[in-house]
């Protein structure tokens, strides 16, 4: 499912498969969507990795430029099409 919706611009989604790779995509890559591999992580184990992607947020600092070099590249795809 990553896959597809990082084919969308604008998204960036990221597969996760606990808790500090949940962590990890929204503090440095400011992930807008989460995807979990439903044969790989268990109930219990998604519940405690998607708290944790919830509770963390977008920090900048040195990730910044690449998360706006990520989106600048969306900006210029996004307006291609649009011509």
């Amino acid at each position: 499912m990553s896959i597809t919706a990082n084919k969308v611009p604008g998204v960036r989604a990221a597969q996760c498969h606990d808790v500090d790779s949940a962590e990890r995509a929204r503090k440095s890559n400011n992930v807008q969507v989460l995807t979990m591999g439903g044969r790989v992580i268990g109930p219990e184990n998604a519940k405690t990795v998607l708290d944790a992607w919830l509770a963390s947020e977008f920090e900048g600092g040195s990730s910044a430029p690449k998360v706006e070099k990520m989106e600048e590249i969306d900006r210029r795809y996004h307006a291609a099409r649009e011509t």
